[in-house]
């Protein structure tokens, strides 16, 4: 089992917010595919990073997260290069942790 998590950016590098409709669809297409899924959205993660130039960048992220028996990597791979391009990013985080149900 694996745990797949996306860092989903709250505002554009302009400070815009997204639409929340986006998040929605997000997370009902993760629902209908994998059955479920968790989306961390009452305290939202501030990320800090430097960019090319060295200059401090930061964003507010939320975490969504499913569970998936099998790791089907070109899926992940195209997934995350379809929302990257949705929420105008270089790079979507989409990162997977082996899981185990206790």
């Amino acid at each position: 089992m694996h745990l797949v998590q996306i860092l989903v950016p709250l505002r554009d590098n302009d400070g815009n917010p997204f639409p929340r409709a986006w998040l929605d669809a997000l997370r009902l297409e993760l629902t209908e595919r994998f059955g479920g899924v968790t989306a961390h959205l009452r305290a939202p993660a501030a990320g800090a990073w430097k960019d090319e130039e060295g200059d401090l960048a930061r964003d507010d992220v939320v975490t969504v997260e499913v569970m998936a028996e099998e790791l089907d990597r070109d899926w992940w791979s195209a997934f995350g290069k379809r929302l990257a391009k949705q929420y105008r990013q270089e790079e979507m985080m989409v990162r997977a942790l082996p899981c185990e149900r206790l």
